[in-house]
């Protein structure tokens, strides 16, 4: 048993034009720090295609059909004022909604331990019928449905630590108890959603850190508020919402989260899955825009979702 590693080429194709910070650079920067003699154990499969019925799960088909028809055969689109489509965007969406379909299949079905998703456009903040935060597709979101309706998992728990809230999972998920969100995100920052008292139907729980918060904050946030919660929601599958803009490198944010800190959530996490899941565990990537901060930060978290079954 192992960690699945997926990819694909067509994730660098979404062109974002220059300056953009979700680019495709930082793809090939994870590519990189993951080509390292340590991650060789490493299992490594190109990402499949999303059905268009798998992510119909979570975004109507007319959303759907919009963002198709928005994408140009040259040049960019902007489909708000930060989120960005080219001709390669559509293939690249589908490949990142799959990734996460593919991974949950896999880890149902026992054939690896837990998953990463080297994948872009990110997704997070894509609300069901709304593009916006250089999101398309909710990717994590439409994996946990994906659990449910093709492997009978009744119970799924999003844990999101990307430095800006997933405003979006959090709107898919707020009215259903069998759907846990939980998340630490700088606030104030985009797009100004996860307050303490944004709870759903009691499946929300978002812990918000203050600019300039570190490591220690971070870790009392799960500590206090998030794991526990979790622990009580029991789960029968975990996705991780894996943001690595919390780094003290990134410049999109201010808080102070180091590697040695994703390393320890991940490390709670895996015991999470481990006590409630039988070990099932998905992981997709989401921001992170420092291309070193991001390359290190991603390694330790890949690293750590490694050491699982050892």
């Amino acid at each position: 048993m192992t960690t699945l590693l997926l990819t694909h080429p067509a994730c660098l194709e979404h062109d974002t034009g220059f300056g953009h910070p979700e680019r495709a650079d930082r793809l090939r920067a994870i590519a990189d720090a993951l080509a390292k003699p340590e991650f060789k154990r490493l299992k490594r499969e190109e990402a499949p295609r999303a059905e268009l019925a798998a992510i119909e799960r979570l975004h109507p088909k007319a959303y759907v059909e919009m963002v198709r028809a928005e994408i140009p055969k040259q040049h960019h689109n902007w489909l708000d004022p930060d989120t960005v489509v080219s001709s390669g965007s559509w293939e690249a969406a589908l490949r990142a909604a799959g990734a996460a379909i593919y991974a949950v299949d896999q880890v149902a079905g026992g054939h690896t331990d837990n998953a990463f998703c080297a994948v872009r456009p990110p997704g997070h903040h894509a609300e069901p019928s709304r593009a916006m935060g250089f999101c398309l597709f909710n990717s994590i979101a439409i994996g946990a449905l994906h659990a449910r309706a093709a492997h009978g998992a009744k119970r799924l728990a999003v844990i999101d630590f990307d430095v800006h809230h997933g405003n979006g999972t959090q709107a898919a998920f707020w009215d259903d108890k069998d759907l846990f969100y939980g998340s630490t995100h700088q606030m104030p920052l985009f797009p100004g959603t996860g307050a303490l008292s944004e709870t759903g139907v009691g499946n929300i729980f978002n812990a918000p850190l203050r600019p300039g918060d570190g490591g220690e904050d971070f870790r009392a946030a799960y500590s206090e508020r998030i794991l526990p919660a979790l622990d009580d929601f029991a789960p029968d599958f975990i996705l991780v919402s894996a943001g690595f803009d919390a780094h003290l490198k990134d410049p999109l944010a201010q808080l102070r989260v180091l590697e040695s800190d994703f390393a320890w959530i991940t490390e709670r996490l895996l015991e999470a899955a481990a006590k409630h899941t039988g070990g099932k565990l998905v992981s997709t990537l989401e921001g992170g825009y420092d291309l070193e901060a991001l390359a290190d930060s991603t390694a330790v978290h890949v690293e750590t979702l490694m050491g699982a079954g050892s």
